[in-house]
């Protein structure tokens, strides 16, 4: 490539996520947009992702007590419904909120 010639922005975005390590933290940040085609309008109405740590930590709000009760005994499944989508989460913690 001649050095004058344009590079489409896309291309040079990408080579500066992956340059800067930032691509797998945007992959798992794209969760909390995502959460509700992921999990359902069930459980997305009752449910508010709120962020993703650096090591695979989804912080989720649930409207009530029975909510969290039952999202955690989900936990498993919608963590393997996370991975299906390519979403990088480890763990999800619930709190009341």
């Amino acid at each position: 490539m001649r050095p004058d010639a344009a590079t489409p922005i896309g291309e040079a975005l990408e080579a500066y996520l992956k340059r800067h390590h930032l691509k797998r933290r945007l992959d798992q940040a794209s969760v909390v947009d995502d959460w509700a085609s992921i999990v359902g309008p069930q459980i997305a109405a009752v449910t508010r992702p709120e962020g993703v740590t650096q090591d695979g930590v989804l912080f989720v709000r649930v409207r009530s007590a029975a909510w969290m009760q039952e999202l955690q005994l989900m936990s498993a499944t919608i963590l393997a419904k996370l991975g299906k989508q390519g979403k990088k989460i480890k763990r999800i913690s619930w709190s009341l909120g």
